[in-house]
């Protein structure tokens, strides 16, 4: 947690799934030159004389060092070679706001935790609230999902009223709102459970979930809202997007991601995309 600008948010969580290794890199900075007995690397000198099996690619992408890439990365700069190293990271409880930074680094598979289909539980609460809660019921039920980076409950509780009041307004203005938010089969529970906030919320979390209901309310969430996430990145454009997102000139929120996506990162890959300091 961190105070900025007067408000404390949390930061995100970020784990490295996968990682292809560099020894394919290097393999294919060898191929280039023809120079595979060069290597310092046995299993790449092998590959001179044949092709490799199953065993040599375990050892090829289990290699943690090579000059050759070395030399590429910093003296030569031919980065193009560390496209072929790929890292995929699992990022919880960053931002929408950071989603949309992210966006812009072209070169990456990213995969996000989709609003069409996860509005649900907000949907039901607003939708039982009109059943004797009213909108204390609804900020209190939203306050215990936990989907915002700002980490003030006080804030978060504007944020929230903010959400039910242009929902309110948008049931205003729909002729039949519980069409577009309630399942067809769990219509029966706003007249068996009528008058009860508590007992119609449970009982539209336990049933079937409107299909795509985040397509007519997803006006009503903001930056605030975490977003998780899957991105890979080809080991070049990793680098490209450290030396943007880790610089001071980048959005605070942004900086804590990458900070956090560098700290999983295994130095051999790091080595080769991060200028080394003068010690």
């Amino acid at each position: 947690m961190e105070d900025v600008y007067g408000i404390k948010y949390t930061k995100p969580e970020v784990v490295l799934l996968q990682d292809t290794g560099i020894g394919v890199a290097e393999s294919a900075a060898r191929t280039c030159y023809d120079s595979f007995t060069n290597s310092e690397n046995d299993v790449i000198k092998n590959i001179e004389y044949t092709m490799p099996d199953e065993a040599m690619c375990d050892e090829i992408n289990a290699i943690d060092d090579s000059a050759l890439l070395d030399d590429l990365a910093w003296t030569y700069f031919h980065h193009s070679i560390l496209e072929h190293a790929n890292l995929s990271f699992l990022i919880r409880g960053t931002s929408r706001g950071v989603l949309q930074e992210h966006a812009r680094h072209r070169i990456q598979a990213i995969s996000v935790r989709s609003t069409r289909y996860t509005m649900s539980g907000l949907i039901n609460a607003f939708v039982a609230s009109h059943q004797g809660g009213g909108k204390d019921f609804f900020i209190n039920t939203v306050l215990t999902y936990d989907m915002f980076v700002v980490s003030d409950d006080a804030y978060n509780r504007l944020e929230i009223g903010a959400m039910y009041d242009k929902l309110a307004f948008q049931k205003q203005l729909v002729e039949d709102f519980y069409a577009i938010s309630v399942a067809k089969s769990s219509l029966p529970f706003l007249e068996e459970f009528a008058g009860d906030s508590a007992k119609l919320y449970e009982a539209l979390q336990g049933g079937k979930k409107k299909r795509n209901v985040g397509d007519a309310f997803k006006h009503i969430i903001s930056d605030n809202v975490k977003v998780d996430m899957v991105v890979t990145f080809n080991l070049r454009s990793l680098k490209n997007y450290f030396t943007l997102r880790d610089s001071g000139a980048a959005f605070f929120q942004i900086q804590w991601l990458a900070q956090a996506m560098m700290d999983v990162t295994p130095k051999k890959y790091l080595d080769l995309i991060i200028k080394k300091k003068n010690v």
